[in-house]
C-alpha cells in the first residue's frame, strides 16, 4: 500500500473508538506505512495473561479487566514510534484519557451503528455484546463513550463508508498538527 505520510509524523498515534470500527485493521496498515510498531492493548493483555478477554471478564468482571487495561495503556502509551489500538472502553477511565491525550496523537475512528453491528455480529470475543439486543447495547455504549472519545481526539475519522486505503488517506490529511508528540 503506498499511502504517503508526512516526513515527521507524531511519535505516538493512538486509535480510539467503539468495537468493530477497524482500529486493529487500520492500525496495522498505518504502522506499516509509517515504519512503526503496531500494538493492540487488548491483544497485549491476552498475551501477557494467557487468557482471552471474555475469560478475564468472566473471572474478574469488567472492573478487573479495566484495571488490567489501565496498566497496559499506561505502559504502552509511553513507547515511541508506535501505533496503538485501544479497547473500545479504554476511555472510561480518566487516567487512560489523560495518558492518551498528553502522550500522543489521538485519532477517534467512527462508523454508524449498522456498520458496527455488521462487523461485530459473529464475533463472540465481545463480552459486552453477548446480549439479546446487541443494537441497543451498542447504542448505549456509544451514548456513554462518544463524548469521551471526542474529548481527547486530535482528529475524528469516519471509517464506515471507506476502504482501509481511503481511511489512510483521510488520516494523512491531518496527521501532523502543531503540538502533537
Amino acid at each position: 500500500m503506498s499511502a504517503r505520510f508526512p516526513a515527521r509524523p507524531p511519535r505516538r498515534i493512538f486509535l480510539i473508538g467503539p468495537m468493530g470500527v477497524g482500529k486493529t485493521t487500520l492500525g496495522q496498515q498505518l504502522a506499516q506505512a509509517l515504519g512503526y510498531r503496531f500494538l493492540d492493548s487488548d491483544k497485549e493483555i491476552e498475551q501477557r495473561t494467557g487468557a482471552s478477554i471474555p475469560l478475564i471478564f468472566e473471572l474478574e468482571g469488567e472492573e478487573g479487566f479495566r484495571q488490567r487495561e489501565a496498566a497496559m495503556i499506561d505502559e504502552l502509551s509511553q513507547l515511541d514510534r508506535v501505533v496503538l489500538a485501544t479497547g473500545g472502553g479504554a476511555v472510561l477511565r480518566p487516567e487512560n484519557r489523560r495518558h492518551l491525550a498528553t502522550r500522543g496523537h489521538v485519532v477517534y475512528l467512527r462508523a454508524d451503528i449498522d456498520k458496527l453491528l455488521e462487523r461485530t455480529a459473529r464475533d463472540r470475543n465481545r463480552p459486552l455484546l453477548q446480549t439479546d439486543n446487541p443494537r441497543q447495547k451498542l447504542l448505549d455504549i456509544l451514548g456513554e463513550r462518544d463524548p469521551l472519545y471526542r474529548e481527547i481526539a486530535d482528529q475524528v475519522v469516519e471509517t464506515g463508508g471507506h476502504t482501509v486505503r481511503e481511511t489512510l488517506k483521510l488520516l494523512n490529511r491531518n496527521l501532523l498538527r502543531p503540538g502533537t508528540s
